[in-house]
C-alpha cells in the first residue's frame, strides 16, 4: 500500500536511506543522518511536498517524494524527485508504484517540471526514470567526492505541462 509518510515512518524511512548512505554512492551524504536530524528533514520536506511511503506487512520498503530544486522563487514550479527501495526489496516493482504515485501527485500539485538528480553510472534508477518518459538533460563529471572517488551526476527531466 502506498501512503502519506507519517513522523513515526521516520526510523524505518531512515534506515533504508543510512544503508545507501553508507553502501552506495547514490547518495552524496558521506556519513549516516540521525533521527533528529532526518526527522526535521521530513517535517520540512512535507511541509511544502509530497512524501510517500510504499508499506506492505507493517514494513516500509520504499519512499519517495519531491523536494526543491533551487531555493530561488522562479524555480517555484521545479521540484527535484527522490526515490529509494529498501536494499532487499528490489525486483518487486516498488519503485514504479512509488514514481507512478509521485507523479501523479506532483502533476495534481501543478507542478512544471521533474528532475531526477542521478549518481550514474546507475542502470536501473536510469531505467526508471525512462519508463516515465525522463529524459537526460545534462551530465555533470566528478562533481562528488565519495568513497576516494569522483562521482559523476546526471540530471533527467520530465516536463509535466
Amino acid at each position: 500500500m502506498i501512503r502519506p509518510v507519517h513522523l513515526d515512518d521516520a526510523k524505518a524511512v531512515l534506515d533504508i536511506y543510512n544503508y545507501y548512505v553508507l553502501h552506495t554512492a547514490v547518495t552524496f551524504d558521506i556519513k549516516p543522518l540521525s533521527l533528529e536530524t532526518f526527522q526535521h528533514k521530513l517535517k520540512d520536506i512535507t511541509a511544502v511536498y509530497p512524501f510517500i511511503v510504499f508499506e506492505a506487512d507493517h514494513e516500509i520498503l520504499g519512499y519517495a517524494y519531491g523536494s526543491r530544486f533551487r531555493p530561488k522563487p522562479a524555480y517555484d514550479y521545479v521540484v527535484e524527485s527522490t526515490v529509494y527501495v529498501k536494499h532487499d526489496a528490489h525486483g518487486q516493482q516498488i519503485g514504479t508504484q512509488l514514481y507512478a504515485e509521485l507523479i501523479r501527485q506532483l502533476i495534481e500539485a501543478h507542478y512544471h517540471t521533474i528532475l531526477g538528480v542521478l549518481t550514474i553510472p546507475n542502470a536501473a534508477s536510469i531505467k526508471l526514470h525512462e519508463k516515465f518518459g525522463f529524459q537526460k538533460a545534462g551530465e555533470l563529471k566528478d562533481i562528488g567526492f565519495k568513497f576516494n572517488t569522483w562521482q559523476t551526476i546526471g540530471i533527467w527531466q520530465l516536463q509535466l505541462t
